[in-house]
């Protein structure tokens, strides 16, 4: 598990203080995303820990109303649909009331989740009130923005996200790989915390032959299975590829995708044989994991991967790129097969050998099913607690200095 190694954020123990903590976001649940997910683990793990929780994002539905109850309280604001990802919105910019909100009931901390207008307008009131900042780089926005047409503003988003995080005194990243992306670009401040899985709900128990039915598949036969969104960044093209071309050599082999998206009607269209689940959550989409046997993750534009924890958690042999949270966390041949980046070849060799090879298959597996155990929510939470501890001790530090400067 190479990610420990390069954790730089303390523990905080039994001793850890109850905080008022802002956290803003133009995504959370019911939004069905790894960001949405993952800030809502942290959160509720932050709640259990005795921390007061203000959250404001944007409203989903005309109809939304803000929850507040004891040591939870939810700020709605406008939003929009997001132009390339309609199923998301992001918030407005809500300056006067945040400004507002934040002088009557001042947090400890704020923490910034999206990069989105929402998220700027939250980091100016926060400088402007001195308000200690930590942000979440989550999404690669600028990677993304090749899929969408725009890949000439790719530099300019890069630039402004480094300008946002920048700001704050810590950005918290995924994977150690992507802080030294960052890092080499000019980001500052940044803190390795990677994300979590519920071993509880991912686990192999929920295996179902019932399932396997459904899918035209018995006992002998591989099935092949993607979860995600069905969107030109995740590389789904290489998928079907890859199916298409081993189909020739393993004939029994089924290929299942979860999820939806922009993608989804013409891959329907072009690809008959393929099983389209469409969105599943919760038990149903643990199920839908556990009865798999290999998972294809070809995509190379994530900063983590929420859908790699959880299929190692749900004891399948994964494929994947040496990017993200598959590069931190597997290593080829024991828990997992990495491709070289950008190989396709590389890729499909990769389901080749376990397809060849069952006892490897299963090997790998099965590794993969313990490693997905050592990363608990619970630690997860203990180390974002660590850097708001730390984040609030540099804010402390460089505001005494300042004090002390102007009255020399």
């Amino acid at each position: 598990m190479n990610i420990d190694a390069h954790i730089q954020v303390e523990r905080i123990g039994s001793t850890r203080p109850h905080l008022n903590i802002a956290v803003v976001t133009e995504t959370y649940p019911p939004d069905i995303n790894g960001v949405a997910h993952t800030l809502s683990k942290i959160v509720d793990g932050l709640q259990r820990n005795g921390h007061v929780l203000w959250l404001v994002r944007p409203k989903q539905q005309a109809t939304d109303t803000a929850i507040n109850k004891d040591r939870y309280k939810e700020i709605l604001v406008k939003g929009l649909p997001i132009p390339f990802y309609k199923q998301l919105r992001m918030g407005l910019p809500a300056k006067r009331e945040l400004t507002r909100l934040w002088s009557r009931q001042r947090p400890d901390i704020v923490h910034i989740a999206t990069e989105g207008p929402l998220g700027w307008s939250a980091l100016q009131v926060a400088k402007k009130l001195k308000l200690p900042v930590s942000t979440d780089f989550r999404t690669n926005f600028h990677a993304y923005s090749q899929h969408y047409g725009i890949g000439w503003l790719s530099g300019a988003i890069m630039a402004y996200l480094k300008k946002f995080h920048n700001a704050a005194h810590a950005t918290m990243v995924p994977t150690s790989q992507l802080q030294a992306e960052l890092d080499k670009v000019g980001f500052k401040h940044l803190s390795v915390v990677p994300r979590g899985v519920d071993t509880d709900i991912f686990s192999p128990e929920h295996r179902s032959d019932a399932l396997r039915t459904t899918w035209g598949a018995d006992a002998a036969t591989r099935v092949l299975l993607y979860v995600g969104r069905l969107a030109p960044e995740k590389n789904l093209k290489l998928v079907i590829q890859t199916y298409n071309n081993l189909k020739r050599s393993h004939p029994d082999i089924k290929l299942v995708l979860v999820g939806d998206g922009p993608m989804r009607a013409g891959l329907e269209k072009d690809n008959p044989e393929v099983i389209f689940a469409g969105f599943q959550t919760g038990a149903s989409l643990a199920q839908h994991y556990a009865s798999a046997d290999i998972f294809l993750f070809a995509s190379q534009t994530e900063t983590f991967g929420n859908v790699t924890l959880e299929a190692m958690a749900s004891k399948l042999a994964i494929v994947a790129f040496h990017h993200a949270a598959a590069g931190e966390l597997i290593q080829s041949g024991v828990n997992g097969m990495l491709a070289r980046t950008h190989s396709e070849v590389d890729f499909e060799m990769g389901v080749q050998t376990l397809l060849n090879n069952q006892a490897l298959m299963h090997h790998v597996a099965e590794q993969a099913c313990l490693s997905a155990r050592a990363l608990s929510w619970r630690m997860i939470v203990e180390r974002t607690e660590g850097v708001f501890q730390h984040v609030m001790r540099q804010h402390i530090q460089s505001f005494t200095m300042s004090t002390a400067t102007a009255t020399a």
